[in-house]
């Protein structure tokens, strides 16, 4: 699948169309569930604490849309659907692998509080020391 269905011609750069496909608060979550397993609906919704199902539904239609996701329907009783990721939802798992790096240096791993030290950092802890 080349293009998404979303705003031709109003993207400005490579960054603004990628963020308009990864758009919205799960999509990220999603792709980063699905990166370690196909899972089934209720495993998603178990993995995303705090997604209604309805916005799962509709996130996991529209990144279907998108080529990013591939919807596995089972015929069977009960009836079972997957999803897993596509080869462009991985290449996009992979593009965003060194964003999450950063954020776990910069926000999570960040600079420690004012006052706190941590113990990696090379600082004189007593006033006038080396």
């Amino acid at each position: 699948m080349g293009t998404t269905g979303r705003r031709p011609g109003a993207y400005i750069c490579g960054i603004d169309a990628a963020m308009d496909v990864i758009g919205g608060k799960w999509k990220v979550l999603i792709l980063w569930a699905l990166n370690e397993r196909p899972c089934r609906f209720g495993e998603l919704r178990r993995e995303l604490p705090g997604v209604t199902e309805k916005v799962l539904a509709s996130q996991l239609r529209e990144m279907e849309a998108d080529g990013l996701v591939h919807r596995e329907a089972y015929d069977e009783v009960p009836p079972r659907v997957e999803y897993s990721l596509t080869p462009r939802g991985v290449s996009l798992n992979e593009a965003l692998e060194p964003l999450g790096a950063w954020g776990k240096a910069n926000v999570l791993g960040g600079s420690p509080a004012p006052g706190q030290v941590r113990e990696d950092d090379h600082v004189a802890l007593i006033a006038g020391g080396p």
